[in-house]
């Protein structure tokens, strides 16, 4: 079962760590190796919500979202956006940053340089939403109960996600406007361009927020009316025309997981970038990272447990959070890319070990439970 789901994955996974390291070396072997862990991790969540809408489909549109939306996934959002981004920030065409990356890797490593802080701006803020809108919820299952009671107290606010992105990205422009006037003045013409990529980072991601809303309700509409049709088809003795609404909760369906799925990829790309900058090291890792989301997603819904291990999502989402500071952080100071990433991946080895203590725990309690009903049992019978 595991070497069927997971075959294609592990060979993407050999193929990648090999072609790494006769690209960079050890140096791009672990670079590759943490962005795939980091990738996996933070897409957990993803495989999740993908295997509870996916199970919902009919066969031939479950082939559909593997098959045309790993090819999206994958080549689109992982191979090409990164270099897109690189392009426009850099005034670069694509051919040219692609040249670039691979033949002068001075220059490309310069240009680069120079746009990090818009991109640290624009990515920083997408993830802060992100991680913001998580923890402002209030949720039945809470990992850090301390925290998260209060916080969810506080996101009964109207847009206080918003506010705080908001003020957390004008202290940072005017941070990076006085810190940059201090020593010289060379990117104080810089601190605009920090501030637009910021607030469009905030637009990109109410745009995706507004479209999975939108494609969730089409989405439980459709459902809805299946259910009519079904009903009001028994109550008069027809058959039930269940294909053509399949159809179209399917088609609603594969357009939401799609919109999901670039949103994902986008944190998992923009979040690279506080790792790497190297596009080569980027497309290997996340597409590495990609495989295993997929084949994660085909384990649950074949395995249908989707709720073994509850703290995993929390701490996704905590590590979203923490590369969002990072990213807002490294616009001014430079912090070593493996400390980074090993961030990420400490709050979900946390998150994991957190889950299975659960588990045990809860395990007991029913043994205990289980224990205490059969004591009882005998004693009424004696």
């Amino acid at each position: 079962m595991v070497l069927k789901t997971f075959g294609w994955s592990f060979a993407v996974t050999a193929l990648g760590l090999v072609a790494a390291v006769f690209y960079g070396g050890w140096t791009a072997f672990g670079l590759v190796a943490i962005l795939s862990v980091l990738e996996i991790s933070l897409s957990f969540d993803n495989a999740v919500v993908n295997a509870g809408v996916l199970k919902k489909m009919s066969e031939f549109w479950q082939k559909i979202f593997l098959t045309i939306g790993i090819l999206i996934a994958v080549f689109g959002m992982r191979l090409v956006f990164p270099v897109v981004i690189v392009s426009i920030t850099a005034s670069l065409g694509p051919i040219e940053a692609i040249d670039l990356a691979l033949n002068d890797h001075e220059k490309y490593e310069q240009l680069v340089t120079d746009a990090h802080p818009a991109i640290a701006s624009f990515g920083g803020i997408f993830l802060l939403m992100i991680f913001l809108d998580f923890i402002f919820e209030d949720r039945d299952i809470k990992w850090l109960g301390w925290l998260e009671r209060p916080l969810a107290k506080l996101g009964k606010v109207d847009m206080l996600s918003a506010c705080i992105a908001l003020i957390v990205l004008l202290v940072t422009s005017m941070t990076f406007a006085v810190h940059a006037h201090q020593y010289g003045g060379v990117h104080t013409d810089k601190s605009a361009t920090v501030l637009l990529s910021g607030v469009a980072g905030l637009i990109t991601y109410m745009i995706v927020g507004g479209l999975s809303g939108y494609f969730e309700d089409k989405l439980e509409e459709e459902e809805e009316r299946e259910q009519e049709a079904e009903e009001e088809a028994r109550k008069a003795g027809k058959p039930v025309s269940a294909v053509k609404l399949v159809g179209k909760a399917a088609f609603f369906m594969f357009m939401y997981l799609e919109v999901l799925d670039a949103s994902f990829s986008f944190d998992g790309v923009i979040g690279a970038f506080a790792v790497s900058n190297d596009p080569v090291v980027i497309a290997l890792g996340l597409g590495i990272g990609a495989m295993y989301v997929r084949s994660l997603t085909v384990y649950l819904v074949r395995q249908g447990t989707l709720d073994d291990y509850v703290y995993l999502e929390h701490g996704a989402h905590y590590a979203i959070g923490a590369l969002a500071v990072i990213l807002l952080i490294t616009i001014q100071y430079e912090i070593p890319e493996v400390v980074t990433g090993l961030i990420g991946v400490a709050l979900i080895a946390w998150s994991f070990w957190s889950s299975v203590r659960r588990n045990k725990a809860l395990a007991a309690a029913e043994g205990k439970a289980e224990t205490s009903d059969d004591e009882a049992g005998v004693s009424s019978g004696v």
